[in-house]
């Protein structure tokens, strides 16, 4: 990103740029990256978003995330038009689709 001059910001605290976001891709804080289950276990349910916090954001605001998801997205925000992530796995769906067609010449 920094290559080709995308802005790009990363934070701890998502709600200070949230105003400002047009894609916000969420991911799991992932247990297997710990040495230390302690570690893990104080920060694992430190990044939540919830409905609530999408107040106040741009209309274009795209959430992603890769799922499945632990808890890091609250199931309040899957109503939200706002929530992109069950539309980016079926457009996934899509791309395998398309790449296994053309690894097998159907296309």
């Amino acid at each position: 990103m920094r290559a080709n001059n995308i802005k790009f910001d990363e934070r701890e605290d998502m709600n200070s740029i949230l105003a400002e976001t047009d894609i916000l891709y969420m991911t799991r804080v992932q247990q297997e990256r710990f040495t230390d289950l302690v570690e893990y276990e104080k920060v694992k349910n430190t990044y939540t978003l919830r409905n609530s916090m999408l107040e106040g954001t741009k209309d274009n605001l795209r959430i992603l995330h890769p799922l499945p998801r632990i808890n890091e997205i609250a199931a309040d925000v899957d109503a939200n038009p706002k929530a992109y992530y069950f539309e980016q796995a079926r457009n996934g769906v899509f791309a395998r689709q398309a790449v296994i067609c053309s690894i097998l010449g159907l296309v």
